[in-house]
């Protein structure tokens, strides 16, 4: 039993000194993070000291020099005692404080583009709007007026093109609007070149980009072109066709004029062909009249036009009256019909 109480003081004992071994540890580590932190905390207000000494050593040069650099593109306006001196232009100043010099400020002599939207009525009582942009720069040699007579010269000359436009497009129809974007912008022009001179703005260009009706009247427009183009096509088509009905007309009567021409040359070659035939067999054939030959001439024609009528490709039905005597008939029909004629150009 006492070797067992021995033990467990022994025990005891050895994770007392542990415990102290581990405080001591703790304790050094924090000792030790205190005086990293102190050692900052004094570096940090040395920076800081230093900072401030630069600075009061900066304020003090300040204040017995002042210097300005003004960049391209760019003039500054100096004043002594609050009261306009002079122009400074681009680069390097030298201003006395103690004679009350000071840099105002700067103005940039750049172009400047501002867009304006107008909306306003044409003469046909409908509303538009218009987009203008206006470009404008400052006067080098007007600086001070631009610099102290306006505060807000964008929208000075906002409120000059409200005018202007307001005044000159309810005189105009649409499409003259259209056609004579222009001359509103040369008004304008006018107007602003005019008035902003004054205060140290030159107005380099005004530009009409873009003249926006109401949808519904831009859809109305469209559908009236369509309908002119239309209706433009109708008489194009029109005359198309009257030329080509014309053009077909004229054939039609070459086509006839020509065929009685080739007919009345086959009627004069047959009748020269009958004549020929006639005298040849009269001389031929003794005892024989030219009615007799010409009766066997037509008899031989008729004979030869039925076996055409037979041969032909399309047959159809045709009813002639056939005999010796009809004939006779046909052949005396076309005899009288032949000394007509005759008779006729013998007349003329």
């Amino acid at each position: 039993m006492q070797e067992r109480n021995l033990e467990k003081a022994g025990n005891s004992t050895a994770q007392s000194a542990q415990r102290l071994q581990l405080a001591s540890i703790y304790k050094g580590e924090a000792e030790k993070t205190l005086l990293v932190k102190k050692a900052e905390a004094e570096a940090e207000a040395k920076y800081l000291g230093g900072v401030g000494i630069a600075k009061q050593r900066q304020a003090i040069t300040e204040g017995f020099f002042c210097f300005a650099c003004i960049g391209q593109a760019t003039v500054g306006v100096v004043e002594q005692w609050g009261r306009f001196q002079r122009i400074a232009g681009p680069g390097f100043h030298f201003l006395n404080p103690f004679a009350g010099e000071c840099l105002a400020g700067v103005l940039s002599t750049r172009v400047f583009s501002l867009e304006v939207r107008i909306e306003t009525k044409t003469k046909d009582n409908v509303f538009v709007q218009l987009l203008c942009s206006i470009q404008y720069r400052v006067i080098k040699e007007s600086t001070d007026d631009a610099f102290y007579e306006l505060q807000n010269p964008q929208e000075q000359i906002r409120a000059y093109v409200f005018d202007v436009v307001r005044a000159h497009v309810p005189r105009m129809t649409l499409d003259d609007l259209f056609e004579q974007k222009g001359e509103v912008a040369k008004a304008v022009l006018d107007e602003l070149e005019k008035v902003m001179g004054a205060y140290g703005y030159n107005i380099e260009q005004i530009l009409m980009v873009d003249i926006i009706p109401d949808s519904f009247v831009r859809k109305a427009m469209n559908e009236i072109n369509a309908a002119q183009r239309l209706q433009l096509a109708s008489i194009y088509k029109g005359e198309a066709e009257k030329t080509l009905l014309v053009k077909k007309a004229e054939a039609e009567a070459e086509a006839k004029y020509l065929g009685g021409v080739g007919i009345a040359k086959q009627r004069q070659a047959i009748t020269e062909g009958l004549r020929a035939n006639i005298l040849n067999i009269s001389n031929s054939v003794s005892g024989t009249s030219a009615k007799e030959v010409m009766d066997l001439i037509m008899v031989t024609q008729y004979f030869d036009t039925i076996k055409e009528l037979g041969n032909s490709s399309k047959n159809t039905t045709v009813f002639l009256p056939h005999g010796p005597g009809h004939v006779k008939d046909i052949s005396d029909q076309i005899r009288n019909g032949t000394m007509e004629a005759s008779c006729s150009n013998l007349g003329h």
